[in-house]
């Protein structure tokens, strides 16, 4: 059983493209070679800057042979059709079989397909991944059609077994295959001729060329850090950046600079920023002083001055880059200090749009201020922070360092808060507010921070609801899912109740008006607008057609109109409010969200459901304990069997109540019991109800459904001694009004109908 060696060379595969295009090689030729019925026991796809490489071993020297039988037409057809069918299977009319089935008699042809060599195989294969791989960006080269993601040089197809090896012959676009590739492209340039995957591997070792990416991200952190260690210093861990740098190398030389002293004072992240996003440099950090002081960069060569050259020329750049970084800094805090402050980058938002249907930067400012402000109270935050640190949460986006570094948002604005005076609380929220960003981010924990970041994001889900721009199957294009889910962790994660629906509700209609520049909704009298108030329409029954719109011109006319469709009539008070759907569609939003949250804490949808089904179900924080709670009882057998029990006791008395056309839901009296299983199930359910009232009240849901779970031994032995449905009247409607008991003390923990089993 041969192995096979694929090597595609060319010039440099840019790194963020490797690994993938890796991937591809693999997945492409495999699943042609399977689908040619050629297997293997074993793949492997390799990546550096100038090749991808794929090796397969044990494959199957030649595909099987096959009988494929192939079903026809009916025996009696028209000769044109079964003259068509022969042509298709490419077979003669003596070759047909004719056998009886339910539709009468079908011909059938049977047709040998004799197996091929794998190398035939292979070339095939081969040659349509090359012309149809998947790049993110291709170019084609020459007078030539192929593309490649750059010029291609040589391939490489050798099938090599236990009595040699061979060259698949192939060609493509003038790019014939062979077994020869070439080394580091300064290091050992000359051309090797190879005839096995552990040929290739070892003589391109010797040719200063590292195969492996995983090898070559080892040795370059390896390196760096002894580098550094050995200077009393330490790297910035940086997966990502390793990843890329891997990519770009194919002999790592790990090489460690100096940054020169004007440029120390600037913050740790401004350095680390600008050297990892223009030079792929490594930040070198002192560990006492917690500067990044240092630099490591990674060549693809040793020289004859141990990287002198290379150092003295990246320290150069390096130079010229943090100039413009500490000139932008200075300049910052030159404005962030200044008399008008940070107000300064604010005014100049109100220029930068943050959607057309709602707004500018500078109004998303304002109406985050009047909510963070409402939710201080709720979140234990001081109300004069909440809003002075919404005001100025945004405003890094105006400053010239964000606009070179916008990954540096909400950093920055830490630091010039904290430059133009303003407290630690409004500094750290101008930094945390954005967070979480992903799921497994940290939530902000300092008052002042949840409050502006929870204004941030709902003001960014009600926004995009009240212009109904809702998520749609995979699309999400402004991150509403992640911002709903960012809501949920800082709610529940700090333990904060807050009803959210009314939250939504109040906000909303101040969106409304603020998108239409109005604090106020008109209706029109006559030709005229006026600012809507209750006595206009008092005690009518038929709404009055509602506006908004900027103020007043002095002809009174509106420039903007909206109709009332998002307002709903109280036609007793001849009040609008907004619509209450509006929040109970961001509300069940919400939930489907806690729901996937949930699920990766290991509890099930259908607790979840239970649980929603409650009153209170927009305070997620109760929610998600009450949910927590339920889950834990259901683990345990009691809790499991109760929900047995409880289901009958349910079942039997929804049937009861619609053949009897009545609600047993009062009236149970131990005095009509005439078994002691009676009577211990009233003991039982009167206990239960002490416990779980007070507990509920206390929203105390572990000790609720602790005593809930206590009532399945009772219940259990009422079913088991008991006949519901009995001929006396009276004792069958007392132990229908007590299954009722049942019912209502169990649902008022949970709505156990929803929960499966």
């Amino acid at each position: 059983m041969p192995d096979l060696l694929i090597e595609l060379f060319s010039e440099e595969i840019p790194a963020r493209m490797q690994t993938r295009a890796a991937q591809d090689l693999q997945k492409l030729v495999t699943n042609g070679l399977v689908d040619a019925g050629l297997t293997y026991a074993s793949a492997a796809a390799f990546s550096t800057p100038r090749r991808l490489t794929l090796t397969l071993e044990g494959m199957l020297a030649e595909s099987p042979s096959v009988v494929e039988e192939r079903k026809g037409p009916k025996a009696d057809a028209p000769e044109k059709a079964i003259e068509g069918f022969l042509r298709g299977a490419g077979v003669t009319r003596d070759q047909l079989e004719e056998r009886d089935t339910p539709k009468g008699k079908i011909l059938f042809a049977k047709i040998d397909k004799p197996g091929r060599p794998a190398a035939e195989i292979v070339a095939e294969v081969l040659e349509h991944t090359i012309r149809n791989f998947p790049w993110p960006k291709s170019m084609r080269w020459g007078a030539g059609a192929l593309k490649w993601v750059r010029p291609l040089h040589s391939v490489i197809c050798i099938l090599s077994a236990e009595d040699g090896a061979e060259v698949v012959p192939m060609d493509v676009d003038g790019i014939t295959s062979g077994d020869t590739t070439y080394g580091h492209r300064f290091l050992a340039p000359d051309a090797i001729k190879v005839t096995s995957f552990e040929d290739y591997e070892a003589k391109l070792a010797r040719a200063n060329v590292v195969l492996r990416a995983d090898a070559r991200a080892e040795t370059i952190w390896n390196d760096a850090t002894n580098v550094a260690f050995a200077s009393g210093m330490e790297v910035v861990e940086d997966a990502g950046l390793l990843a890329e740098v891997a990519g770009l190398v194919e002999w790592p030389v790990v090489l460690m600079g100096n940054i020169a002293d004007d440029f120390l004072g600037l913050p740790p992240e401004v350095l680390q920023t600008s050297m990892k996003e223009h030079q792929k440099f490594f930040s070198v950090r002192n560990p006492k002083t917690g500067r990044i002081e240092k630099f490591i960069t990674v060549a693809n060569r040793t020289t004859a001055d141990n990287g002198a050259t290379i150092l003295a020329g990246n320290e150069k750049v390096l130079s010229a880059r943090l100039s413009d970084a500490k000139f932008f800094w200075e300049n910052d805090l030159r404005v962030a200090q200044s008399d008008n402050g940070m107000a300064t980058w604010v005014k100049a938002l109100e220029n930068v749009t943050f959607h057309n249907k709602l707004g500018t930067q500078a109004e998303l400012i304002e109406r985050m201020a009047v909510l963070a402000r409402e939710l201080a109270p709720m979140v234990g935050a001081d109300a004069d922070e909440a809003e002075a640190a919404a005001r100025v949460a945004k405003a890094d986006l105006s400053s010239e360092m964000v606009y070179e570094f916008p990954e540096l948002q909400g950093l920055m604005g830490r630091y010039y808060a904290s430059a133009a005076g303003m407290s630690d609380a409004v500094a750290a929220a101008a930094q945390e507010h954005y967070a979480p960003l992903g799921p497994s981010d940290d939530v902000p924990t300092a008052p002042v921070s949840v409050a502006v970041a929870l204004a941030e994001k709902i003001d960014k889900l009600t926004g995009f609801w009240a212009i109904d721009e809702k998520p749609t199957g995979s699309k999400d294009p402004f991150a509403l899912r992640r911002a709903a889910l960012g809501v949920i962790r800082i709610l529940v994660e700090n333990g904060l109740g807050v009803c959210v629906s009314l939250l939504v509700e109040q906000h909303h209609k101040a969106i409304i008006l603020a998108v239409a520049n109005t604090d106020t909704l008109y209706v029109k009298l006559g030709e005229n607008f006026h600012p809507w108030h209750p006595t206009l329409h008092s005690g009518e029954t038929k709404p009055p057609k509602l506006f908004v719109g900027p103020k007043f011109d002095r002809e009174g006319s509106v420039a903007v109109v909206k109709t009332e469709d998002d307002f709903d009539w109280d036609e007793n008070t001849s009040e609008f409010s907004v619509r209450h759907e509006i929040a109970q569609n961001l509300l069940s939003f919400l939930h489907d969200r806690l729901k996937v949250y949930l699920k990766d804490q290991g509890i099930r949808h259908d607790i979840i459901d239970a649980c929603i089904a409650m009153e209170g179900n927009d305070d997620l924080t109760l929610l998600v304990k009450r949910a927590k709670a339920l889950s834990e009882t259901l683990k345990t057998d009691d809790g499991e069997n109760l929900i047995q029990g409880f289901k009958r006791a349910n079942n039997i008395l929804t049937q009861a109540e619609e053949a009897d056309g009545v609600e047993y839901s009062y009236g149970a009296d131990v005095k009509f019991s005439e078994t002691d299983e009676e009577r211990a199930l009233f003991k039982a359910l009167d206990e239960a109800e002490a416990i779980i009232t007070p507990a509920m009240a206390s929203q105390d849901f572990t000790t609720a459904m602790s005593a809930m779970a206590t009532l399945r031994g009772p219940i259990d032995a009422f079913f088991d001694a008991v006949q519901v449905n009995s001929d006396n009247g009276a004792v069958r409607r007392n132990r229908l009004n007590l299954l009722s008991r049942i019912r209502t003390l169990c649902t008022s923990v949970a709505d156990l109908t929803k929960v499966d089993g």
